[in-house]
């Protein structure tokens, strides 16, 4: 009888173990595919930082220049984080909408190509 129990035990606790891996897997795609803003802001941040390192390559952006362009992004950046921490890891379309905004002003630092 104890054996029993204990073999019971033993694949109950598989069981629970593998349903919260089988959640986790599931939350993570559902993390992805619920937060296309966040994906959105992240990328535009790393176009404009690709484009400031461009730019001082080139010579149409100061050392100076760059340095500030790259501090207005980090403060995007942590506002994204800090935005996305209060709302459950997401941004509303407000908060997507604020944070578009500032780098559109950033963006027009930045010469043309």
């Amino acid at each position: 009888m104890l054996r029993f129990k204990h073999k019971t035990l033993s694949f109950s606790a598989a069981l629970v173990s593998f349903a919260a891996l089988v959640g986790t897997a599931s939350a993570q795609t559902k993390w992805q595919s619920n937060h296309p803003a966040r994906t959105e802001v992240n990328h535009r941040l790393d176009n404009q930082d690709a484009r400031i390192h461009q730019d001082v390559k080139n010579g149409t952006l100061s050392k100076s220049q760059a340095a500030s362009l790259h501090q207005q992004d980090h403060q995007v950046r942590q506002e994204e984080r800090d935005m996305a921490s209060q709302n459950g890891g997401h941004l509303t379309k407000q908060e997507a909408g604020t944070l578009n905004s500032q780098e559109n002003a950033i963006s027009k630092e930045i010469p043309p190509k």
